[in-house]
């Protein structure tokens, strides 16, 4: 079953009304609510939880403060919503790069899986590969074919060894026998620079901070990581299309630190799910390249732990994993 699947089956059954979040306020929220959000400000991330928090102050009758803990792919952020006694009031937005990849490749003194619960999915999103002009490939075929007629030549540019870009590649390479020179930054800035200067070949990052170098004409499109077409940009074919059952989607979700009160993890989830649906937060949505997912704690739970098997099954063939 893949992802989106995972994650709308069943949706609404178990969606509650806002009304419900409402009426759970007096008794669940007393204070201001903490989002800690585990990346720095202008991160999606950030802007994800600064696009949702009015509505969700007006659905929880409580200020809702964003703090903003980055460091160490996001395990930082992790760290600080375990630090005290838990009151119920506060929350991660996490992503799967934060709790389903960095938690095996980094070191850290708690297992995320038994320390947090699942509490809303809010958006998926997927990854734009690209390349240079000069680079005779214009398809995900044509890449595949190009990289196994001259191994060990295609440069590819990556925010940094581990990270999901890289490790979406790792899933191509595996499943197509293809290779390349992982060429790693230490950011997401410089790749792209060096895929439209030539020093590297192509490069993959999230598709709302490539595609604006697609409509310049700067890199050619080769493919989506997503199970579909982006409607966005539906000429761009997917990885799938070409490696069938291939898919590498992230996602952003709430979760909160164990012990949290049911009545909290559910008013929360209820309120996320109203504000998901809201006209003006879908066309924000829709601008930075993401699908919405509203739906159970459960379902999100679902979709965490299976790229967590996914994802650590990859790393810990690469060697990737902390010692």
């Amino acid at each position: 079953m893949n992802l989106i699947r995972a994650l709308t089956l069943s949706v609404s059954l178990g969606l509650l009304s806002i009304c419900g979040a409402h009426a759970q306020t007096a008794q669940t929220f007393t204070k201001p609510i903490r989002i800690i959000v585990p990346y720095p400000g202008g991160d999606l991330a950030d802007t994800i939880a600064r696009l949702l928090s009015p509505k969700l102050k007006e659905a929880l009758g409580q200020p809702i403060l964003i703090d903003n803990r980055p460091g160490a792919s996001g395990l930082l952020g992790l760290q600080a919503a375990l630090q005290g006694e838990s009151d119920s009031h506060t929350f991660v937005l996490g992503q799967m790069g934060s709790m389903a990849v960095a938690p095996i490749t980094g070191k850290q003194t708690f297992d995320v899986r038994s320390e947090f619960v699942p509490v809303a999915m809010a958006y998926t999103n997927y990854m734009l590969l690209v390349g240079n002009p000069g680079l005779p490939v214009k398809s995900l075929s044509e890449l595949i074919a190009y990289a196994k007629a001259n191994p060990g030549k295609l440069r590819l540019a990556t925010n940094g060894e581990g990270g999901f870009p890289h490790l979406a590649m790792e899933l191509l390479k595996e499943r197509t026998g293809i290779d390349f020179i992982h060429v790693p930054y230490k950011g997401s800035g410089q790749p792209i620079t060096d895929t439209i200067g030539g020093q590297v070949d192509v490069t993959i990052a999230g598709f709302s901070s490539l595609y604006q170098h697609v409509q310049s004409g700067r890199v050619v499109p080769i493919a989506i990581t997503g199970s579909s077409r982006s409607a966005n940009a539906p000429t761009i074919q997917t990885f799938g299309e070409t490696v069938p059952g291939y898919e590498a989607l992230g996602w952003f979700g709430f979760f909160a630190p164990k012990g949290t009160s049911a009545s909290a993890i559910n008013a929360m989830n209820a309120a996320v799910n109203a504000a998901l649906k809201m006209p003006d937060v879908r066309q924000k949505a829709e601008t930075l390249g993401l699908d919405t997912v509203p739906g159970t704690p459960a379902q999100l739970g679902v979709a965490w732990r299976q790229d967590y098997e996914k994802w650590g099954k990859l790393i810990h063939t690469l060697k990737l994993d902390a010692k």
